[in-house]
C-alpha cells in the first residue's frame, strides 16, 4: 500500500463523479461494500462510517464529497496502520478527488466560449445531465438506506429503523412549519440521537 494508491482511487472517483460532491457518494458506498470492482480496495471503510462521515460533512463547511474524502483518507490510515492515512492521507484523498475537475476545467476554460454552441458540445452536456441526476438519485437512495433500513430485520416491522424514521419525519415537519436556522435542526437531530443512545 502507498500514498500513490490512495491518490489513484480517489482520482478515479473524481473522474466519474459528474454532478458535484453528492455524486461521489455512490462510489464511496461501493468502496465500503465492494458492489463493483471499480474500487480495487474493498472495505477501506464501513457503511456505518460512511453514514457518520456524511453527517459530519453536511455540518462542515465545504463540498460534501471533499469532506467525506478527507475523513476517509484520514480514518483509513488510523485503522489499518498502513503507511498512509492520518492528516497526510486526508489531504491526499481530497487532492485525488478534486484534481480531475481542475484538469478538465483548465483544459476547456479557454475554448468553452468558442465551442459552447456547437452541436457536439450541446449533446455532451445533454448526456451529462441525466448521468448527474442518476448519481444524485443513487446518493439519495444510499443515504436513505443508511438512515432508515435495518439489514438485520427479519419481520416486516423490523426492516425499518423506526426511531430514525420518526426523527427524520419530525425534522421534516419542523422545516416546513418554521423558518429556523439550519443549525437548530442539526442540533435537534444530534440531541435526539444522543437521547436514543441513552434509551
Amino acid at each position: 500500500m502507498s500514498f500513490i494508491l490512495l491518490y489513484i482511487e480517489f482520482f478515479k472517483i473524481g473522474v466519474f463523479a459528474v454532478g458535484g460532491g453528492l455524486a461521489t457518494l455512490p462510489f464511496l458506498f461501493n468502496m465500503a461494500n465492494d458492489i463493483y470492482s471499480f474500487i480495487r480496495q474493498a472495505n477501506w471503510i464501513s457503511t456505518e462510517q460512511i453514514s457518520n462521515f456524511i453527517a459530519i460533512a453536511q455540518c462542515s463547511p465545504g463540498a460534501i464529497g471533499v469532506n467525506v474524502a478527507v475523513q476517509t483518507g484520514y480514518q483509513y490510515g488510523l485503522q489499518t496502520g498502513y503507511q498512509y492515512g492520518g492528516i497526510a492521507g486526508g489531504i491526499l484523498a481530497a487532492l485525488g478527488l478534486i484534481c480531475p475537475a481542475v484538469i478538465v476545467i483548465s483544459a476547456i476554460a479557454k475554448t468553452l466560449q468558442s465551442i459552447k454552441d456547437k452541436k457536439i458540445t450541446v449533446r455532451i452536456f445533454s448526456g451529462l445531465r441525466p448521468a448527474a441526476a442518476g448519481l444524485l438519485a443513487a446518493a439519495g437512495w444510499g443515504v436513505c438506506l443508511l438512515a432508515f433500513y435495518n439489514s438485520k430485520g427479519i419481520a416486516w416491522h423490523e426492516i425499518f429503523l423506526w426511531p430514525e424514521c420518526l426523527i427524520s419525519l419530525t425534522i421534516f415537519i419542523l422545516i416546513i412549519k418554521f423558518n429556523w436556522h439550519p443549525i437548530i435542526y442539526i442540533a435537534i437531530g444530534a440531541a435526539a440521537g444522543i437521547a436514543m443512545g441513552f434509551l
